[in-house]
């Protein structure tokens, strides 16, 4: 682990989106829906995770890319929360996504296109992160992927990143998770979905999740890290397996759990924090999200709290998992 504590981070969202949450008593498919209460508000994944990290006291650059049509929100945003916008404009405007919650709790996501990136756009966005390589050694690298960057693209920009000797957190899924492991960044984070999706097996327990887990251990990844929701975290770092069980939360909103246990995992490593303390550190944080709406680290006492409440065992390689 790097012995030596920074604050300095780069998150890069290549294809952010405004997400229009609307919450309502029922969605009529195919008819008139009433919504009660709406916002609008500047995500993706590493804007999640800048936001939480830039809570945490990170000094958070941001880049990526955001259409020339509709910077405002992201803009009061990277203001409001203190951090160093470096995002590279491009023609068209940035995607709404929706999110339809029912008053039962199910939530519908309707996530649209982004925006087509051209040749030229790469070429400033290249420049700008490689100029930030300079000056920062952790980046977080988070989302899915806009039309014009493909999946081996950016499994180039991982490599790229890692022969510089730079650790960068990759948070992905697909076609774009699979290019990139194979640029062997320096964190993973798929939740039990995602692996399962990349192994062509679908994961129900724990012990599936480590088994699969073990199988990209192969190819060089330093940190494998699992989330696997009420179930906890599992992860894997130089051959030996942890796991952190919080307590059980009462959930208000799953959005952006995962990203605030990236930036959580992020933070952890950047101030040295020993391994145990890390992972439960970074569980808590992503349990704390949770119970809220939004992202963001809104109470020290209640993360606190919940900390003390998050158990850390050691587990055995395998499927002999610790049922603790």
């Amino acid at each position: 682990m790097n012995q030596v504590k920074t604050n300095r981070v780069v998150t890069i969202t290549l294809n952010p989106a405004l997400d229009l949450t609307g919450t309502l008593d029922r969605l009529n498919t195919g008819s008139v829906s009433l919504v009660e209460k709406s916002n609008l508000h500047a995500a993706g994944k590493g804007v999640n995770v800048a936001k939480v990290l830039s809570d945490l006291g990170a000094n958070v650059t941001v880049t990526g890319f955001l259409g020339k049509d509709n910077p405002e929100l992201f803009q009061q945003l990277f203001d409001q929360i203190g951090v160093d916008n470096q995002f590279i404009e491009v023609e068209g405007a940035t995607r709404i996504n929706v999110k339809l919650v029912e008053s039962s709790g199910q939530v519908s996501d309707i996530n649209f296109p982004g925006v087509q990136v051209t040749p030229a756009d790469v070429m400033r966005f290249e420049q700008t992160l490689f100029s930030l390589a300079e000056t920062h050694d952790y980046f977080v690298l988070a989302g899915s992927l806009p039309g014009g960057v493909s999946a081996e693209q950016c499994a180039t920009w991982i490599e790229q990143l890692r022969q510089k000797g730079k650790k960068v957190l990759f948070d992905s899924s697909k076609s774009a998770l699979r290019a990139g492991i194979d640029a062997r960044p320096w964190l993973i984070k798929p939740n039990e979905e995602e692996l399962g999706d990349f192994i062509g097996q679908h994961l129900t327990t724990p012990e599936q999740c480590q088994t699969a887990a073990e199988t990209l251990s192969d190819k060089g990844i330093e940190n494998i890290v699992v989330s696997m929701g009420a179930d906890g975290v599992m992860w894997l770092n130089q051959g030996q397996w942890l796991r952190a069980q919080p307590p059980r939360m009462n959930v208000i909103s799953t959005v952006g759990a995962g990203d605030t246990l990236v930036a959580g995992l992020c933070w952890g490593h950047m101030q040295s924090m020993q391994k145990q303390e890390l992972l439960r550190f970074a569980t808590a944080l992503s349990a704390l999200a949770v119970s809220q709406v939004g992202v963001g680290l809104t109470s020290e006492e209640q993360l606190e709290n919940i900390k003390l409440q998050t158990e850390v065992s050691e587990l055995y390689p395998n499927t002999h998992l610790d049922k603790h």
